[in-house]
């Protein structure tokens, strides 16, 4: 029986850029720091209780933090609270999160990883009235064959705006970081390398990539994936083309992976993007490449993994910006509306979930 303390200080973990209340109507894709006194409110999710064995550990009151054996459940309670003068919809989902270049950056949208397969809310939706808090549970349910190994997430509240500028949804959320260390004596996680890659055109003159993978996990592998060509002069662009696969690759082996191009494609050079999954695990290779002139088989050439973080950061940035911009301006534009027309402003009592907008 674990015992529980209570969490006396309000905290948004931030995941990304800030930490703080998160206006609805900010628009902005991470939470953004507000002032209690800010007229406009916001939304504000903390931790109510800590395991009591990390009671002297500050981190432990602003995220949710644990060492746990496989086959073990835990339960946090957490507070979300509406500080602003109209009730609001808020919706709470577990997410993906990783360490990149020295900061904890969430994932865009609702990543399926196995932490947030693990992590259940009792609630997936809130509808808080102004000024008012409301609680939910969190429940960490690590399966009897998790592998050992430290995993990051977050709980998210989410809000929206219930307005649209172009394509862009006004979306805010804030939310609370969670650091996850499993235990015990079960083998390590999935994990595999793609070493090199191999243009080849058959007899008939088809193209075709080889990709040599190394299991270097400790879970056997179904791998499935797609392989993409851009050329690099120019802007052609071909594929997805489906990989075909042998057996299931147990860990230690190594073994090669093949992608028919079904269109006709110049000798390159190009750059060969593999995408390969084996149930939650997903990794991304690429390597440069050039196909013969005749029948026949280049050269092994290395492949490189793509940063899995890089391009969700940038992707995230980039809708942050855009978003931010367009509430800013939408904010800027009712204002001056409603103060020379002195109509009431409307308040999106529930707006429409969406799922468009991540950090």
């Amino acid at each position: 029986m674990r015992t529980f303390l209570p969490v006396s200080v309000l905290v948004v973990a931030a995941l990304a850029v800030a930490t703080g209340a998160v206006s609805p109507a900010a628009g902005a894709s991470a939470p953004v720091r507000r002032s209690a006194s800010s007229d406009r409110g916001g939304i504000g999710v903390r931790l109510v209780d800590i395991p009591a064995s990390l009671a002297n550990d500050p981190r432990a009151r602003q995220y949710i933090i644990d060492d746990l054996k496989p086959g073990t459940t835990v339960k946090r309670r957490i507070e979300v609270a509406n500080s602003s003068a109209s009730k609001w919809r808020v919706n709470l989902y577990p997410g993906a999160a990783n360490i990149t270049h020295g900061s904890f950056v969430g994932a865009i949208g609702a990543k399926e990883t196995e932490l947030t397969t693990w992590t259940k809310l009792d609630r997936k939706r809130l509808d808080i009235p102004a000024h008012s808090v409301i609680r939910d549970t969190v429940t960490i349910a690590v399966p009897k064959d998790a592998a050992p190994g430290e995993r990051y997430g977050a709980v998210w509240a989410q809000v929206s705006s219930g307005h649209k500028a172009g394509s862009v949804a006004l979306v805010s959320r804030a939310g609370i970081r969670i650091y996850l260390s499993v235990s015990g004596q079960n083998p390590p996680a999935a994990k595999f390398t793609v070493n090199t890659m191999t243009a080849e055109r058959d007899r008939d003159g088809r193209p075709i990539v080889h990709a040599q993978i190394h299991n270097t996990g400790g879970r056997a592998l179904d791998l499935r994936g797609t392989l993409k060509l851009s050329a690099v002069s120019g802007s052609v662009n071909a594929g997805p083309y489906d990989v075909q696969l042998g057996t299931t690759l147990a860990p230690g082996q190594s073994e090669p992976v093949t992608a028919p191009v079904t269109d006709e494609v110049a000798d390159g050079p190009w750059d060969a993007t593999l995408e390969l999954k084996s149930g939650l695990l997903d990794e991304t290779y690429r390597a440069r490449i050039t196909f013969p002139h005749e029948p026949g088989i280049a050269g092994a050439v290395a492949a490189h993994l793509l940063s899995s973080g890089s391009p969700s950061v940038l992707i995230g940035a980039l809708l942050a910006l855009v978003t931010l911009l367009s509430a800013a301006l939408l904010i800027t534009t009712r204002r001056r509306r409603r103060s020379k027309n002195r109509e009431p402003e409307l308040q999106p009592d529930t707006p429409e979930p969406t799922a468009t907008n991540s950090p």
